[in-house]
């Protein structure tokens, strides 16, 4: 083990101590993703002394990526990010065995690459791969850290942690599918740099905390913090349901009911958008322009704000996130999520 002298702070914790210290020394760690959230991972859990840290990412540092992603500089533009990431961190912390993956995770290769780590922390930015990660994560029955952020926000749990014979929710029990969360990444939808140090930290502090059993992890738990007003709220999971979920984080959102909605459609009071994907307008829609979320910071021309705006989506979702999105711009905007999206219109019919 290396000299300890570098960890003299931590071993000086409640509960943690050389034990602790030498569990790190043996742990891997996966992370995939060295963006806005893997840099402060990496950075903190290379510091940290974690044995082996697996880096994965196929993607290259660009201008834009610069103002969260606190491993690269303007020398890195056109690197792989893992190559660049692997030296940094290999200089941070000489003592960590930093495993440099320059790939994209594809189900040809998700479980291959995840089989040889002791927990996964997902610092991904799209959902295709995030739906990968856990599914794989689940078949290897391996934990895996999620962490997401948009804008001002970020959320973070650990998924499918196996306790007293049982495995805690994961990803997917959370949210079935990709018409239950919003849609656009940091670049469409924008971010602040800092909630990505904030989410990644916490994702850091999660790992270590499962590796030495040290604090309480936020199994069955999804933290959720809002940089701009510091307001953090935890959600009990899974005795929580998808739609308590979307009431908690969207409490401030204005929105319409259905019923009020259909009674008034006819008098042409208001503007309807839906910022679904074209395909799902064009399978059902009630009317407006079809407007997609990540879409319409570029599209706000569009909007036309001298009348009330609805939006609308599947779920009530994406709509509100619509709404907040113009909200932060615009106070004052008149404008309404539809509750419940396309899902309650549907079911009111059938009611009907």
């Amino acid at each position: 083990m290396a000299d300890l002298t570098r960890y003299a702070c931590q071993l000086q914790l409640s509960g943690f101590g050389k034990k602790a210290q030498e569990k790190l020394a043996k742990a891997k760690v996966l992370i995939v993703g060295m963006g806005g959230l893997g840099c402060p991972a990496g950075v903190y859990l290379t510091a940290a002394g974690i044995g082996t840290i697996g880096i994965c990412d196929f993607d290259k540092v660009t201008l834009k990526n610069l103002h969260r992603q606190i491993l690269y500089d303007e020398e890195d533009v056109g690197r792989i990010k893992v190559k660049v990431a692997e030296k940094k961190l290999r200089k941070q912390n000489p003592s960590v065995n930093i495993v440099c993956i320059a790939e994209k995770i594809i189900s040809k290769n998700a479980l291959k690459i995840i089989n040889g780590y002791d927990i996964i922390v997902d610092c991904t930015d799209n959902f295709e791969t995030r739906y990968l990660l856990n599914d794989a994560s689940v078949i290897l029955k391996k934990p895996l850290v999620y962490g997401a952020i948009f804008q001002f926000e970020g959320q973070v749990s650990v998924f499918n942690v196996k306790k007293k014979g049982k495995f805690s929710p994961n990803y997917r029990d959370i949210f079935p599918s990709t018409n239950d969360v919003a849609v656009p990444n940091c670049e469409d939808g924008g971010v602040l740099p800092t909630i990505a140090g904030v989410i990644g930290s916490i994702q850091a502090s999660e790992v270590i905390k499962y590796i030495t059993g040290v604090g309480e992890l936020l199994i069955s738990k999804l933290f959720i913090f809002d940089v701009k007003n510091l307001a953090s709220t935890i959600i009990t999971l899974p005795s929580v349901s998808i739609s308590e979920i979307k009431r908690i984080v969207n409490d401030d959102i204005p929105l319409v009911t259905v019923s009020k909605l259909k009674k008034s459609i006819t008098k042409k009071k208001f503007n309807l958008i839906d910022v679904r994907t074209p395909k799902e307008h064009k399978e059902f829609n009630i009317g407006g322009t079809n407007i997609p979320l990540h879409e319409l910071n570029a599209r706000f021309a569009e909007l036309q704000l001298e009348k009330p705006l609805i939006f609308y989506c599947r779920s009530g979702v994406r709509s509100a996130q619509a709404v907040r999105q113009i909200l932060n711009a615009y106070p004052k905007a008149n404008i309404f999520s539809l509750d419940g999206g396309i899902l309650a219109w549907q079911d009111k019919a059938i009611r009907a």
